[in-house]
């Protein structure tokens, strides 16, 4: 059964790759303009736009392409393998469009449907909330860590608030960038392009249907495929994923022909030439391709589970967990294995060896790659509650 299921997901994800590969050179010429600016170039968006390549899990309805989870993971990872923060920009923009699905249909036409252009970015935060009737007036909020802030159309504000019932319900408020002040903070070590910057409104009244909440609640949910029957989290697991697997795939690739030319200072041997260097290609190509087969192959046993049952059970979520955790430090790994063996080619800012190593170990840091996401698993592996984030 995995494998007939990864077979077919195989075979309907070879147009979708190929739509990274017709920008595929366009994303590496800008890639240094990217890193410097921390913006993506106009041009580049305008193709990527071209390519519906914000529009991966969009529901079909509106323009989008609803495709399934192991076909992200594979556009993530390619598109990665030529840049880090576009990979990333496109998995958290994609991550968000799914909100179209739990939006009223108006909603989501004017916030995607009408704009191919459009796209929605939002990031944690605080903010105080009057609930009326007809909508929530935000007296003052304020975000950040917004990946994609600055291409964006479309902004959405997070508030937590205690229902009549006692129960407590995290709602993202939907409204557009211009409505906003943006706050620059994306001063870091990695992941420059994605331009995660802060953002914040006062005073600003958002109409009741354009709010989602953060939970699945199938009432408020409006398109039925099994694609929105499972948590954003649980995609984002997915396609950062496949942005780790794709910088260290770019990483591991430009080794070898690094790898074939330099002839280190006193030494007789090329680095292709040495039994160190030999043995560790062979391992990293190991750790890469068994963690990429090992989240294609849970990403796609679990949708099949999730087509059969109408949701993500938390055997599944664990599962996608598990995988997707494992594969990111698999690929840190590797780059960290890399980033030792090139010696001092990588110390220079130009140096794309550099660059990747800078942008895994930024993307570790984030909520998908924390080595604590182990813990839950192993929580649920032998029977006990796993103390899941909230909403999850």
């Amino acid at each position: 059964m995995a494998v007939e299921a990864a077979a077919v997901t195989l075979e309907e994800s070879e147009d979708h790759v190929a739509r990274v590969e017709r920008v595929a050179d366009d994303i590496s010429a800008a890639a240094d303009e990217i890193e410097q600016t921390r913006r993506l170039p106009k041009e580049l968006l305008a193709k990527m736009h071209g390519e519906k390549l914000f529009r991966l899990l969009l529901p079909k309805v509106y323009g989008g392409l609803e495709i399934d989870p192991p076909t992200f993971f594979r556009v993530t990872s390619a598109i990665a393998q030529r840049d880090a923060s576009v990979g990333w920009v496109t998995c958290q923009g994609n991550g968000c469009s799914t909100s179209a699905a739990y939006v009223p249909p108006e909603t989501a036409m004017e916030v995607w449907g009408n704009d191919p252009a459009g796209v929605l970015a939002w990031g944690p935060g605080k903010a105080d909330v009057e609930i009326r009737e007809d909508g929530y007036h935000v007296k003052e909020g304020r975000w950040q860590f917004a990946s994609g802030l600055r291409h964006a159309t479309w902004l959405g504000g997070r508030f937590t608030y205690t229902r009549p019932d006692g129960t407590d319900d995290t709602r993202a408020l939907l409204f557009r960038k211009e409505d906003c002040d943006l706050i620059d903070i994306w001063n870091v070590m990695g992941l420059r392009g994605t331009a995660s910057d802060g953002y914040s409104v006062k005073d600003l009244f958002v109409p009741k249907d354009f709010s989602l909440s953060r939970y699945i609640i199938p009432e408020e949910r409006h398109c039925d495929g099994p694609l929105y029957t499972m948590p954003t989290t649980n995609l984002y697991a997915v396609g950062f994923s496949g942005v780790a697997n794709g910088i260290a795939r770019g990483m591991l690739e430009d080794f070898k022909t690094l790898a074939s030319e330099k002839q280190p200072y006193r030494m007789k041997q090329r680095l292709a030439e040495t039994t160190a260097v030999q043995n560790m290609v062979a391992t990293c190509e190991a750790k890469l391709g068994s963690s990429r087969l090992y989240v294609l192959n849970e990403a796609a046993e679990v949708f099949e589970d999730v087509k059969q049952k109408g949701e993500l059970t938390l055997d599944s979520r664990m599962r996608i967990r598990l995988s997707t955790t494992y594969a990111i430090h698999q690929a840190k790994d590797v780059v960290d294995e890399i980033y030792d063996a090139t010696g001092a080619t990588s110390i220079f800012n130009s140096s794309l060896f550099q660059r990747r190593f800078r942008d895994i170990h930024t993307l570790t840091q984030q909520g998908q790659g924390r080595k604590t996401n182990f813990n839950m698993v192993g929580q649920q592996l032998m029977g006990l509650d796993p103390d899941l984030p909230t909403p999850y």
